[in-house]
């Protein structure tokens, strides 16, 4: 494609950006319309990418790519960078559901954010609080619409920067809460070791190609050695472990959930966390190169899938299930991602079903909490199904998606994915197709267990509690959602049309499957009512306790600790990092700064003895010059006798 409305690429990333810059800039005074400039800037965008995505439906399968070279970006000896945007089948999915969701969580936010408390914990109602987290929500859209329309891995690592900026901004939204504050600090410091794996590969690139472009760095990749490729690939899972919160930079996920629920919904489950599995299917021709490297994708998404499934299960805060829950499910995408061609699709596919279904189960969470004066505590809702109907039936369409009921989202976009991975053969699909499976049971467990607490039984609420329906700015996104839960599956798999889609980027699929398609259906269906029949019995029929019991099992008690990862994380990284710092304090003091201080001691005294022998007085000196002319002669005559 070329000219026309394809010219206007830039304008997706630079709309919120300007939005953003506005709402900064301007101050007190956008206070009363910043937040309608916030999501008119998110609608503009959401509009041109959709013109954008028609446009690309008129187009030949082979000429629908757009590529924008915008201005030379690095022009220096040996590296050349314009700074260049690509629009193709793989990024306009991303745009599509960065700026659709994005918009409709701008939307719901309007209500959510009406009255509630600003950054410095005052009540902002339409005041700098409102405005600032505007702001911020639209410099994180452009962010991520940079990192997905980027034509080269810098100007990609800008937009993931960007990304990891504006979600420190919001995670720390209400920063005069210490544990929001504290949350904030955590996903910066986490995601920044994963930032520099990133950085480690561009290095690579640049030294082993001369390049940094998809183009010349995939064109070069078949003639490099496997242990280059190698090295490329591992680099970058470590840096998409950080993005998408896998194993073992997972820790700052559940914790992140301090922030606003809009952001839990818009960062933390339809966007942010999905940039890791983008760069790995970007990065595809990569991987495809590196069997090792692949393999540990399979690896960390087959672990991380397992570990956020049980950690919901034990999981009382809903929003921190829901985060569990999001660990576990980008845990599918990035086993498909590391299958290779046979599963690229099918990663995309159940990352924009994931965005619709997430993005509503959030957003009903955020509902329940406006309605329950900020509670998260699940042990005190119940009954709710009768006194918000909507939130109820948004939130049970996202529940039925995600567990995989057919017809809904889930169904279509995450069977696949086990399909595929029992078909890696041999031992590893066994393996890894018996983890999809069991996590497919255990996410039906507790997503049923969320819904009973949330929804059924008694009524458990606090006194001072009276729910109530949210207003329609916030019910209608929910309501857009669910409707994306229940059809977004269905239109991605009908007739393969995604998997053709992507095929000019992701290559072609190609797999047997290794148990007929029908036989894995019922097998998949029999595992997930055997996780809500086992929810409905432990929650269903008994009483809910109003605190967690002591005695637990240690598995119980390892997930509600979030199977130990913070313990694993300061054993392994931050003590040993601690007691280095000490190390190398005490060799500074000691060493560095002991001989510096020493010499100029030595000078010092030295000086000072010095500075005696100038007394000031005649008689002094002429002694001293009488004393060294006596040595003179003295010495001359030492040496005539010698």
């Amino acid at each position: 494609m070329s000219g026309g409305i394809t010219s206007l690429v830039w304008l997706l990333p630079a709309l919120p950006l300007f939005g953003a810059a506005v709402l900064l800039l301007t101050g007190r005074r956008s206070n009363r319309w910043g937040h309608l400039l916030g999501c008119g800037t998110a609608l503009a965008a959401f509009a041109l990418g959709l013109a954008l995505f028609v446009d690309m439906l008129g187009a030949d399968k082979a000429d629908r790519a757009v590529h924008q070279n915008l201005f030379s970006w690095v022009p220096v000896a040996g590296l050349q960078v314009d700074f260049g945007l690509q629009l193709d089948q793989l990024s306009i999915c991303f745009v599509l559901l960065i700026t659709g969701v994005g918009s409709l969580i701008h939307l719901y936010s309007i209500g959510y954010m009406a009255h509630g408390p600003d950054p410095a914990g005052r009540t902002a109602g339409s005041a700098p609080g409102r405005r600032l987290f505007f702001a911020y929500l639209n410099l994180f859209l452009a962010a991520m619409l940079l990192l997905v329309l980027a034509d080269n891995y810098l100007g990609l690592y800008v937009g993931w920067e960007g990304v990891g900026l504006a979600s420190y901004l919001l995670i720390g939204f209400w920063q005069y809460k210490p544990t929001a504050a504290t949350a904030a600090k955590k996903a910066f410091v986490v995601n920044r070791v994963g930032d520099m794996g990133l950085a480690v590969a561009m290095m690579i690139m640049f030294a082993t190609f001369g390049t940094i472009s998809f183009a010349g760095v995939f064109a070069g990749a078949e003639g490099a050695g496997q242990s280059i490729t190698t090295a490329i690939g591992l680099t970058l899972l470590l840096a998409a472990c950080g993005k998408s919160a896998q194993l073992p930079l997972q820790s700052w996920l559940g914790d992140a959930m301090e922030g606003p629920t809009p952001v839990s919904a818009l960062i933390h489950a339809a966007t942010m966390v999905t940039a890791g599995v983008y760069l790995i299917v970007r990065s595809g021709p990569i991987f495809d190169l590196a069997p090792t490297a692949q393999l540990a994708v399979v690896i960390v998404g087959a672990a991380t899938l397992l570990f956020g499934a049980i950690i919901g299960c034990a999981k009382d805060d809903i929003k921190k299930a829901l985060a569990a829950s999001t660990m576990s499910q980008i845990g599918y995408m990035v086993l498909a991602a590391g299958l290779g061609p046979a599963g690229y699709a099918f990663a995309i596919m159940l990352l924009l079903a994931h965005g619709f279904f997430k993005a509503g189960l959030f957003l009903g969470a955020g509902s329940v909490m406006h309605a329950m004066n900020d509670e998260t505590d699940m042990r005190r809702y119940g009954g709710l199904r009768t006194v918000m109907p909507i939130t109820f039936a948004t939130f049970g369409l996202g529940y039925l998606a995600i567990i995989g009921i057919p017809p809904f989202a889930g169904f279509f976009a995450k069977d696949p994915i086990i399909e595929v991975a029992f078909a890696a053969g041999g031992v590893k699909g066994v393996i890894l197709g018996t983890a999809a499976l069991l996590g497919a049971g255990i996410t039906a467990f507790y997503m049923t267990r969320v819904m009973l607490l949330t929804f059924f039984g008694d009524r458990r609420w606090a006194a001072d509690a009276h729910p109530h329906e949210s207003p329609r700015v916030m019910t209608i996104p929910m309501l857009v959602l669910a409707v994306g839960s229940v059809g977004s599956g269905a239109a991605l798999a009908i007739g393969s049309s995604l998997v053709n889609w992507l095929e000019p980027v992701v290559g072609a699929h190609h797999e047997e499957a290794a148990i007929p398609v029908w036989m894995m259906t019922v097998l998949i269906l029999v595992v997930v009512l055997a996780g809500v029949a086992a929810a409905y019995r432990q929650y269903a029929a008994k009483e809910v306790p109003e605190t967690a019991p002591v005695a637990v099992s240690p598995l119980t008690l390892a997930a509600r600790n979030d199977l130990y990862g913070d313990t694993v994380n300061e054993a392994v990284v931050m003590r040993p990092g601690q007691y280095l710092t000490r190390l190398l304090v005490y060799f500074d003091n000691k060493g560095v700064d002991g001989v510096v201080n020493g010499v100029a001691s030595a000078v010092s005294g030295g000086s000072g003895l010095i500075r005696r022998l100038q007394t000031g007085f005649v008689r002094s000196y002429a002694l001293s010059m009488f004393t060294g002319a006596a040595l003179v002669v003295a010495t001359m005559m030492l040496v005539r006798l010698w």
